[in-house]
């Protein structure tokens, strides 16, 4: 008998990810700045972990002569992360509903800059996942270098990690999500405070060292201090997070994402600077290639110098660093699912990546964010050197396209101020778009052609899908002349294999269809025939039997035979084939079971006027 009771798998499901949440709990599950702040803003507030570091390597492979220009650097990006931030305060109050630049630049600027944003946030978020799951465990190899040949499996297992999280839903990750969060500011906030109050003491610093200095002395000087500042925007990357998922904030929604936004700016500014002006007065500092054995990471040289190797202080910082490094891959996680889900509803992606699961969250969204991002440390084999290159290229073409999308929003609606809002966007996007030029160009050799690539790539699936949809919707589409279509009779048959319980329950169905069904029985074994016969006749007196050989021993090809005489006779005959299916609670049986009704499915679907019905019996 059926039971309400869920399977074994059902109920590693649950155990798994939780029970299904009811729909009407959804705003239960929102979010408040709080929780906001470490979903949806730990990529930007953890890239300070490896910004720094990122404009130094650039430096230090034109000479040691030019590392002083960090700080000068530094205070730059984060001239620009201030005009980042009141730009896209101007796109969530104008868009209230989410989306970001995808929404912003399809609306304003038209289908085609609405996917290249898209595509190119997408890339970004794969990207982010495979950045900051690497830069964590570097963070965690700094710590204890002898896991430095477990890398590659660490970073996927992490990953892993953050999707069953996520899979578990919103609120519940976001919950999880803060303590390696906050952890980080305050450790972050405590080692700038403390190290100030420490230079004093370090005395005049040494010059930094490293294994690569002046591999770079035959390029310009201005196309590396670019190069550097380009390196160094990677701290800018998760800003557009907070405008994709303002319906996650609870009401007021845009009010509650700009605070979330501001707050981020803050702190990431603070944290940016702060780190770039101790990473200066350290004693020779060391910048190494990550794939190094011995590498050790600036954040960790600077904690070092701040409160000592082996102290609390220092292992303080190395936990949370690679905890929210790593955690802040759930940025992407909560935003790649609901892009996605935009771009389904829209009809660019397969309509399943708009379908939100029992815990309510994308899930197809999820797994396959973590399938590309393990793809991609795998084929990388977690090498931040490798990485980075790829990194920021995207994100600010979508900074970009937002931007010049919101000029044009208020040069449409002219509503009170919105000569200052333009003015504001218009800055934003001249901006945005010289940076992402800057990239690209210093970028292109060490990789970044690869996201171009991959653009051009997502931007033809987009469109293919779009194609698809509306190739399908022409298709099924009502004309003045439709008229629906009566066939003259309706007929069922039952295949029948042999007497049992259910298939006297699909014969009660077959002949509330038709009263004068009839079974077809296909013999494999002609000496079991009599048998048949006599309880057919016993069971179910009065219904025909229609005997079909069989030579090869083939249940499919005498039904679809019969099938077919039957249409040829009368075409305009509606015809259901009558399946009965034994079907086992438990799921270990039901592998013992063959599974006709798809086979008959898949055979007869393109017949016209013909259907196939199973009818269930469940067993214990």
């Amino acid at each position: 008998m059926p039971t309400d009771r869920p399977g074994i798998l059902g109920r590693l499901r649950r155990a798994l990810l939780g029970a299904p949440i009811p729909t009407s709990k959804a705003h239960h599950e929102r979010l408040t700045p709080l929780i906001g702040l470490p979903v949806f803003s730990s990529d930007a507030l953890s890239s300070v972990a490896y910004a720094t570091e990122a404009i130094l390597v650039v430096l230090v492979m034109f000479s040691l002569g030019v590392v002083h220009l960090q700080l000068p650097l530094t205070v730059g990006i984060c001239g620009l992360i201030i005009i980042v931030v009141i730009s896209y305060q101007q796109t969530i109050r104008a868009y209230p509903q989410g989306g970001g630049s995808y929404i912003v630049a399809s609306d304003n600027l038209g289908e085609t800059p609405g996917l290249i944003a898209a595509a190119s946030i997408l890339v970004d978020y794969v990207l982010t996942v495979a950045v900051s799951v690497s830069a964590g465990v570097a963070a965690l190899v700094s710590a204890s270098p002898a896991l430095h040949q477990y890398l590659v499996y660490i970073s996927i297992g992490m990953i892993v990690m953050i999707a069953w999280l996520n899979l578990r839903g919103v609120r519940e990750s976001g919950t999880v999500f803060a303590i390696p969060t906050y952890g980080f500011i305050v450790g972050m906030l405590v080692l700038i405070g403390v190290g100030l109050f420490e230079i004093p003491r370090w005395g005049t610093p040494l010059p930094p060292i490293a294994d690569h200095v002046g591999k770079d002395l035959s390029l310009p000087f201005a196309f590396v201090l670019l190069r550097a500042f380009a390196a160094g925007c990677t701290a800018l990357t998760g800003i557009e997070a907070v405008s994709d998922g303002v319906q996650a904030f609870k009401a007021p929604e845009a009010k509650n994402a700009i605070k979330t936004l501001r707050i981020m700016a803050v702190l990431l500014v603070v944290m940016f600077v702060g780190t770039g002006f101790l990473a200066s007065h350290v004693h020779q500092l060391r910048i190494v290639d990550p794939s190094n054995p011995d590498y050790r990471t600036v954040v960790s040289q600077i904690a070092i110098a701040v409160f000592g190797k082996g102290s609390f202080g220092f292992y303080y910082i190395q936990i949370f660093t690679t905890l929210i490094l790593v955690l802040a891959a759930n940025t992407a996680f909560a935003d790649f699912p609901r892009l996605s889900s935009f771009l389904a509803r829209d009809g660019y992606m397969p309509r399943p990546m708009a379908r939100q699961g029992d815990r309510l969250v994308f899930h197809n969204g999820i797994l396959v964010l973590a399938t590309a991002s393990i793809i991609l440390i795998w084929h990388f084999q977690g090498n931040l050197d490798k990485l980075l290159p790829l990194y920021a290229v995207g994100v600010f073409t979508a900074f970009t396209l937002s931007q010049f999308g919101m000029v044009q929003h208020w040069r449409k609606l002219r509503t009170p101020g919105w000569r200052r809002s333009f003015v504001i966007n218009i800055v934003g996007a001249v901006s945005t778009g010289i940076v992402a030029l800057v990239i690209f160009i210093t970028k292109a050799a060490e990789g970044a052609w690869i996201v171009l690539v991959l653009l051009v790539i997502l931007y033809i699936g987009f469109r293919a899908v779009k194609i698809r949809y509306m190739a399908m919707s022409k298709q099924l589409a009502l004309t003045d002349s439709t008229r629906p279509h009566y066939a003259r009779t309706h007929r069922a048959i039952l295949l029948m294999p042999r007497v049992h319980r259910g298939i006297l329950k699909a014969l009660d169905y077959a002949r509330s269809i038709d009263p004068n069904c009839e079974a077809v029985h296909i013999t494999i074994d002609e000496r079991r025939l009599p048998t048949v016969q006599r309880e057919w006749q016993r069971y179910a007196e009065g219904v025909p039997l229609v005997v079909l050989n069989s030579p090869h021993r083939s249940l499919i090809t005498p039904v679809l035979d019969y099938v077919d005489q039957l249409m040829t006779a009368d075409p305009e005959q509606m015809l259901t084939v009558v399946v009965a299916e034994a079907v086992s609670t438990r799921w270990y049986h039901r592998l013992l079971q063959e599974n006709v009704a798809a086979q008959l499915k898949h055979s007869l679907e393109r017949r016209r006027n013909v259907a196939v019905t199973s009818v269930r019996y469940f067993l214990d």
